[in-house]
Order: C-alpha cells, then structure tokens, then sequence
C-alpha cells in the first residue's frame, strides 16, 4: 500500500460514509490472517498501517523467557534487551521483521477487505433508510415477476411483493408505477429484503393521509379498518373539533378526495363511517350503505343484534356475508342481522313461549 491507497481511503469516507479508521482496522485484521495463512497460524504478530503513508509495519509478538522452547513465539531475555532494554522476563517483546512477497499479500487482502467493508456499508445504509419507511407508502416501478412474486424498483433496491400481498385482479405489468407499502424490512446475508404490500389495510391508512389534510394534521383521527383488498374497505373517522365533519373531510369537495384513493386502488370500494364511543350507533353505522332500524348489544358477550326493514337485508349482509363480516370486523363486535319479519317472528316465539310457562305455573 502507498499514499494514494491511503488517499482512496478519504474518498471512500466521503462518498460512502464509512469510517476510515473502521477501514484500516478491519484492514489491518485481514492482513494478520494472511500472514498466517502464509506463514503459519502459530505465529503471532501485530500490523501497524501508518495514517499518512500507508507503510505497513509488521511486528511479530513473542513472549520473553529465561529458556526459549519454541522460537516463533518466544525469545531470551538477552536477545529481547538488546532490542529494548527495558524488556524483563513475562513481558510480551514486538521485534519488527519483513517477510518476503508480504507487500503483495498485503495489498490483495487490504483490496478484498474494503471492497467487502464498501459492500457491507451500502446495504447498512439501504437497510436504515428503509427500516425508518416500514409502514409507509414508496413508489416504485415493477420490474419482474419471477415464481408468482413481483419485484420493484424502489431505487437503490428491490422491494419483493409475495403472492400474498398482491391484490386479485390487479395487473402488474412491467415497467408499471405502482405506489406499494413498505410491510417488512430485512437483514439478509445478500443485503436488506423489502417487503412490501398492496393488500395491507395500511395502505388504505396512508393514503388517507395523503390525501386529507385534515387527517395529515390530526383534526381527524382514524379509529379503525378494516379492508378485503380489491373489493371493499371499510373506515371508521372521527373528529376532535366537533365542528368538523370528518366524513365530509375524507370524501372532500365533490368527492374528489376519496375517488382519487379509489381510482389508486383500482376501484375498490370504500365506506367511510363516523367512529363513535356509543356501540349502537356505531355498529348501525358501520353496516352502510344499509339503514339499520334497531341495535340491541350483549356487552359481556360483545355480540349485537342488528336488525333491518326487509328490503335492506340483503344490503345489510353484503354479497357472500361481505358487509356484516366488514363491519364486525371493523366495530370488534359480533354482528348478527335480522330482518324485521324475521325479528317480529323470534318476538311472538319468545312471547308465546312466556304465555305457555305462565300457564304451566298457573
């Protein structure tokens, strides 16, 4: 190594942020493993790299005896004074030698190690950016699909999105822009893995953010979420200035700000609902589009019955039970939903049932 390595140090420290001193110790560890390589593993020795020069000194440690037994790691004390005379015996002795080829040695491992410590210190710096994204939205560009899972381009890396985060009916064609949420980031041995997701209701949640200044700047707060990724979501806001309206502050004027989320998520639904801390209400507001006639709740069971005019409970239970499984899973309750006849009918059973257990007691 020369002054120029040493100058080539100073540029690395600049553009990649790596530390050169972390360099020129991780160099000089290196070095001592290629010498022992080289020159036998029994052997120990301390490399020293000059800060200015880049001149390599290597010392070999020996320990100073009154009967030298094995000389490559011991040495007499008469031998050790007239290197120092300050030496006395159980002291450890550095005697400088200069193996033969050890430049060359030197060299190729000196390059090996910061080319490693360069490629270690970019994925650190990739992995940190990113971790401080988890939960958040990045653009990208789709790249490939290999094996069902889509790689991204998120700039200085890919992010994978798994099967599973991948929302049915979505085309991802290469080359696309595509917003995606950052699910997951990962220390792998290749450097970090980014997982991302289309699917995640985090997605839904920022966004809102994005797109609501009100929400941006916690006037109005999402509650709850809750979303079947390509067909409908459900969201739950509530205001903390009762002067606002925070449904009316999600949609937007002419509705704008809730399509332009919709046309981002490929046209899935969304039902924007006001939170409330009365269970009742919620709950009947949680089953919109439906109107829902009465809310009687179980608090010990956390269960609900709903019930509806005839005509809306269909509406009420959504194609395949999709709107009542939403809006439990949104609310945390159990929902289950009659509709007026059928409620009528279950009231005239349980009254009969009264009228006959009087009579027996009678």
């Amino acid at each position: 190594m020369n002054k120029d390595f040493m100058l080539a140090l100073d540029s690395v420290e600049k553009e990649k942020g790596i530390n050169k001193e972390e360099l020129i110790d991780a160099i000089e560890l290196a070095i001592t493993s290629a010498y022992k390589k080289n020159y036998g593993s029994n052997h120990e020795i301390k490399i020293n790299i000059d800060r200015e020069t880049g001149e390599i000194n290597v010392h070999a440690l020996k320990k100073v005896v009154e009967n030298v037994e094995d000389p490559t790691v011991q040495i007499s004390l008469e031998e050790a004074k007239t290197i120092n005379q300050s030496y006395e015996l159980e002291d450890v002795a550095e005697i400088e030698i200069k193996p033969k080829n050890f430049g060359r040695i030197a060299a190729q491992n000196a390059k090996q190690q910061v080319v490693q410590k360069i490629k270690e210190a970019e994925r650190n710096i990739i992995f940190n950016q990113f971790i401080e994204r988890e939960d958040e939205i990045i653009n990208g560009v789709i790249q490939r699909k290999e094996k069902n899972n889509i790689f991204i381009d998120l700039g200085k890396t890919e992010g994978i999105m798994l099967p599973t985060e991948q929302v049915q009916g979505e085309t991802y064609d290469q080359n696309k822009r595509i917003k995606v949420y950052v699910l997951e980031v990962k220390k792998t041995t290749k450097g970090p893995q980014i997982l991302v997701s289309r699917t995640h209701p985090g997605l839904v949640k920022r966004l809102f953010e994005s797109e609501v200044p009100e929400i941006y700047d916690g006037t109005v707060l999402i509650k709850s979420i809750s979303r079947e990724a390509g067909s409908r979501t459900k969201i739950a806001v509530f205001a903390m200035d009762s002067n606002i309206d925070p449904v009316g502050s999600c949609v937007g004027p002419k509705g704008i700000r809730v399509q332009n989320i919709v046309d981002e998520l490929n046209g899935e639904k969304i039902d924007i609902i006001k939170w409330s801390d009365d269970p009742k209400e919620y709950i009947a507001s949680s089953l919109s589009p439906a109107k829902v006639l009465r809310v009687d709740i179980n608090e010990l069971e956390k269960s609900a019955l709903v019930v509806v005019d005839d005509y809306q409970l269909s509406l009420a239970i959504g194609k395949e039970g999709q709107n009542a499984r939403l809006a439990a899973k949104l609310t945390g309750w159990k929902i289950d939903i009659k509709s007026k006849s059928q409620s009528e009918a279950m009231e005239n059973i349980d009254k009969l049932e009264e009228d006959l257990l009087e009579d027996l007691e009678l």
